[in-house]
Formats: structure tokens, C-alpha cells, sequence
């Protein structure tokens, strides 16, 4: 079925799905790198300490640089920046102390289960059976993150407790960014939940912490990086790439954090996956195709292609 509404926005804008896709993907590589930074950060800083310096940072630089675009946010659009600011506040939340309190590898695979979520989340909700695509992509993803990360039993502690929590809250803050980009310009939501979000952390902060600012230039750099390139690109570009694409692509893309975070330890810290580790990514990146594909569509290019038939204009089908 042929959506008209996104069909207009795509020749408006420029944008179309597979360019969603591909931001979304970039997005994924930034946060695949946040591992990295938040290990730094958090060597002297709180969780929420870091949530509040990470996240106001971003919100003002994109305040800044967006303010006029800002001033026409309605109070239903700062209301729903409100709730995707305390999604993503808790998200982080329940990952950082996760990450505290149990292995990194249960931590990593735990935290994954977002690609299942989304799915299950997104059936509850419009009460409709994801693709066989999808559910087909879905397999892939765990099959492959499982054999990336887990390398010890997953005995399911406290801590395993918060990353699985922090994981649906995830899931939840894609389907709930995908329901308000509809109802709402997308760079406007972005920059509000960031604003929320380190409202939030700044607030927890002084409740349960003693809040500090970053003691040398290793952690100022990986406050920075996290705020500028983790939050500002990735969460006010994530709105405006979803609003092209599906809640299913988007945590499957997300799904490759941990491929790019292992690229990345393999460069900066000479880290090297085993075998049953590539073969991980492998699968990874096969579930991204598997469900991004349209069934058909390569042979339809082909055969338009060789016929030199003209593409239909402006036919984008909501997946």
C-alpha cells in the first residue's frame, strides 16, 4: 500500500527510505564508538553525571544553532519532547548501571534484545504480525550478536536485570519517535529530548550524586565526543531519518552498534574478534539486508534497467 502522505515528503525533502536507512546506520556507527568515550567518562564521573554533561551539552549547541527553527515548537511538541526525554534518560539510566554490575558480555547481548523488542512491541500495539522478513532479520541479529558478545554463562543478576530494562525502554523510545516524527517536525523533537534528557540526569544527579565537571582533557574529550557526535548528530538526526523509514529497519540498524564498536576496539585498541566473532558480524550484517530487502525489488530494477522502463515517481511503499 502506497502511502501518500510520505510519498509527498519524500519528493519534498529529498528524502527517501534508503537514505533513512543509511543515516540510521551512521547513527548506529556513532554509538558504536560511545563505548569507548563512556568508559572513559565514567572513570570520574557518576552515570547520571555523565547523562546530564552529555546530553545539555548536545541541547545547547543544537539549540544554538537551530534557535529560530525552536522557537515555533507548540507545547504538545515540547510535551512530547518531554517523554522522549525521559525515555532516553532512562535508557541510559538502567544501561550505564548495568554495565556496572554484570559482565560485558551478558551486558552487550542483553542490551541487544532491542531488535526483538521492536518487533514484539510494534505487534502489541497495531495488533499486526511483523513481516516474515523482519522476524526472518530478527533470528539473524540475536544468532549473530550471540556469538559476537556471549563468551560466559548469562546468569540474569541485577544487573543483567537493568540492561534488559534499558533494552525495552530502548525499543519503546524508537517506536515512540516514530508515532510523534508523524505528528511533529523531527529536528525539533530531536533537540528537545535532549534538553529533557540532561534535565533529567542533571536533576538525578544532585539527588544521588555529587555532581563535577570533567577532571582532565581524556574525559573532557569523551564528554564531547559523546555529546556532540553520539547526541547531537545522532539524536536529532534519528527523529528525521525515521519519519522516511520503519520502526523494524531502525532497531535492526541499531542492531550493528556492536559490529562498529568491535571495528573500532580493533583499530584504537588492537582488540581482535575469534572466529565465531566475525562470523557474528556476518550474520549481523546479513539480518540488515535480510529485512531491509523488498522482496522482488532487485529483479524489478534489473529487468527496468535492461527494458529501460522509467521508475514510478515519487512510490513509496510503507513497509
Amino acid at each position: 500500500m502506497i502511502v501518500q502522505k510520505a510519498a509527498y515528503a519524500t519528493r519534498q525533502t529529498g528524502w527517501t527510505q534508503q537514505r533513512a536507512d543509511s543515516c540510521i546506520a551512521l547513527i548506529s556507527m556513532a554509538w558504536g564508538a560511545s563505548y569507548l568515550l563512556m568508559k572513559t567518562g565514567l572513570d570520574g564521573l557518576g552515570p547520571f553525571n555523565l547523562i546530564g554533561l552529555r546530553f545539555g551539552i548536545a541541547f545547547l549547541v543544537t539549540a544554538l544553532l537551530f534557535h529560530r527553527r525552536l522557537r515555533k515548537a507548540t507545547l504538545p511538541v515540547i510535551g512530547r519532547g518531554a517523554v522522549l526525554g525521559l525515555t532516553l534518560f532512562g535508557m541510559f539510566s538502567f544501561l550505564m548501571y548495568g554495565l556496572q554490575t554484570t559482565t560485558a558480555s551478558t551486558a552487550g547481548f542483553l542490551t541487544s534484545t532491542t531488535v526483538v523488542f521492536v518487533p514484539i512491541l510494534q505487534m502489541i500495539i497495531t495488533r499486526k504480525k511483523p513481516q516474515g522478513r523482519v522476524v526472518a532479520g530478527v533470528v539473524l541479529t540475536i544468532t549473530g550478536i550471540a556469538l559476537m558478545t556471549v563468551q560466559d554463562s548469562l546468569a540474569l543478576n541485577r544487573g543483567a536485570v537493568f540492561c534488559l530494562t534499558g533494552a525495552l525502554l530502548y525499543a519503546y523510545h524508537i517506536i515512540l519517535t516514530d508515532r510523534f516524527a508523524q505528528k511533529a517536525e523531527g529536528l525539533l523533537l530531536g533537540i528537545l529530548q535532549l534538553g529533557f534528557a540532561g534535565f533529567y540526569g542533571w536533576i538525578a544527579s544532585f539527588f544521588f550524586e555529587a555532581p563535577s565537571l570533567p577532571a582532565g582533557t581524556a574525559q573532557w574529550g569523551a564528554v564531547l565526543g559523546l555529546a556532540l557526535v553520539c547526541s547531537a548528530f545522532g539524536f536529532v538526526m534519528q527523529p528525521i531519518a525515521q519519519t522516511y523509514t520503519t520502526p523494524e529497519h531502525t532497531g535492526l540498524l541499531f542492531a550493528l552498534e556492536p559490529v562498529f564498536s568491535a571495528l573500532l576496539a580493533f583499530i584504537f585498541l588492537q582488540e581482535i574478534l575469534s572466529v565465531q566473532g566475525y562470523i557474528g558480524a556476518a550474520l549481523v550484517l546479513c539480518s540488515v539486508f535480510v529485512a531491509a530487502a523488498k522482496p522482488g525489488g532487485l529483479l524489478r530494477r534489473l529487468r527496468r534497467r535492461l527494458t529501460g522502463t522509467p521508475f514510478p515517481s515519487g512510490a513509496y511503499r510503507k513497509m
